[in-house]
């Protein structure tokens, strides 16, 4: 069951019940089992900072953390957990996900929360529509992630007097220099979800945000047949020439931390990256810089980090809306933000705070849906069984050479026809 505003009277009821167990035992009621997949050096900062803001409210926050890029690890836990009777107060759920789980009656309303805080208004209408399933507010958003990102060593740039490139043509110059003079110009690990987010920001950059979108939102098969989508694969199989040969699979942590040693020029990554760089001391503008992926300039890649309550008894129901509260306050999320490499949730902050990636990445989402584009490979565009199919098939493309296009565009038109 999930609590709706017409539960109010029994919401205070259970709050009282709650204080009476705070009593009978403090310690218990007192702490957050919060389970996510920030592991490494940047995300445990991030994840300490928001440890550190509900230490204010003297709630321990105790980690359940499952490493795993990109989540794969920690939604399997999170199942056998459910499953077992055994579900943390709090977890990292993002996307479609989040709707999967409320309907299951399994999620905490928070409607309480929004309406004292005023989170209709305050947070941008993609981030506000995100939260909600049913007409309630399921899940507290902590902040928005840009995927289109070329990150860039502005100090080999400057040596050979070199631009960051902003579209494909000046790329492939900017490459052949970089080649020639013995660089690698373009770092990638060949992880299955790693290539799979560079093809979806070049997908975006061959199709645009609406064609994007439509992809997903409509699921006509044909539109996988579409030459922009072939066009995106094509590159996608190009851009290995650019890469250090063989692509080794490494963590994207272990990629940023390459990346800072100088393995490579350039590198497309979400801006999570941006935040692990400078966890490992660089400074944006300084070190390395940031601009967007060729040919989108513009739009917003974007997965959003959320949180949810598990209700497991409503026992710990002050501490989750707590947890809620905090976790979107100003304050936080500026904070939290700022180590993390995403940007608020909010329309309302001050954005000359954020530094000048962090403030483009803000101000592009903030033009609304015409520049947005759901991360497929994050968890945003679609539901699991879409996403992993998506990788699979881009994956087995980028390893096996011999696939033409043509047959994977095929395939992926198959699988929207089977899941549609």
């Amino acid at each position: 069951m999930i609590w709706g505003r017409g539960g109010t009277g029994v919401r205070r009821m259970v709050a009282g019940t709650l204080l009476w167990l705070a009593a009978a035992g403090a310690h218990a009621t007192q702490t957050l089992d919060v389970l996510h997949w920030w592991t490494s050096l940047s995300e445990r900062q991030a994840a300490n900072s928001l440890a550190g803001a509900l230490a204010t409210e003297q709630l321990a926050w105790r980690d359940a953390a499952i490493p795993g890029g990109a989540g794969v690890g920690a939604f399997k836990v999170l199942k056998s957990r459910v499953l077992s009777g055994h579900a943390p107060d709090v977890a990292q759920l993002i996307g479609p996900t989040i709707g999967d789980w409320a309907q299951l009656g399994l999620l905490l309303e928070l409607d309480d929360v929004a309406d004292d805080q005023d989170w209709q208004d305050r947070f941008f209408p993609t981030i506000w529509k995100l939260s909600r399933y049913s007409q309630h507010v399921v899940a507290v958003p902590v902040g928005i992630h840009r995927i289109n990102n070329l990150y860039y060593r502005p100090e080999v740039f400057a040596e050979f007097g070199l631009l960051p490139p902003r579209n494909w043509a000046e790329f492939e110059r900017v490459a052949a220099q970089l080649q020639r003079a013995g660089i690698t110009p373009l770092a990638q690990s060949g992880e299955p979800w790693q290539v799979a987010t560079l093809f979806e920001t070049l997908l975006l950059s061959e199709t645009g945000p609406a064609f994007y979108r439509r992809l997903f939102r409509l699921r006509d098969p044909a539109d996988w047949q579409d030459i922009r989508v072939r066009r995106a694969l094509e590159r996608l199989r190009s851009l290995k020439r650019w890469m250090p040969q063989p692509v080794a699979q490494r963590s994207w942590d272990e990629m940023a931390r390459g990346f800072a040693r100088g393995d490579a020029a350039m590198w497309v990554m979400g801006d999570w990256a941006r935040g692990e760089l400078n966890s490992l001391g660089l400074e944006v503008d300084r070190h390395f810089g940031c601009t967007t992926v060729p040919g989108t300039a513009g739009m917003h890649l974007y997965s959003v980090d959320t949180f949810a309550m598990l209700s497991g008894g409503y026992v710990k129901l002050r501490q989750q809306e707590a947890f809620a509260r905090l976790a979107a306050s100003v304050p936080v999320q500026l904070a939290y933000n700022r180590i993390k490499g995403s940007v608020p949730v909010r329309r309302d902050i001050d954005p000359a705070q954020l530094d000048p990636c962090s403030r483009q990445s803000w101000q592009t989402f903030g033009r609304g849906d015409a520049v947005q584009a759901p991360s497929i490979v994050h968890r945003m565009a679609t539901d699991e069984a879409m996403k992993d199919a998506i990788i699979a098939q881009v994956y087995r493309y980028f390893s096996e050479d011999q696939i033409p296009a043509p047959e994977v565009q095929r395939r992926l038109a198959a699988i929207s026809r089977a899941l549609k």
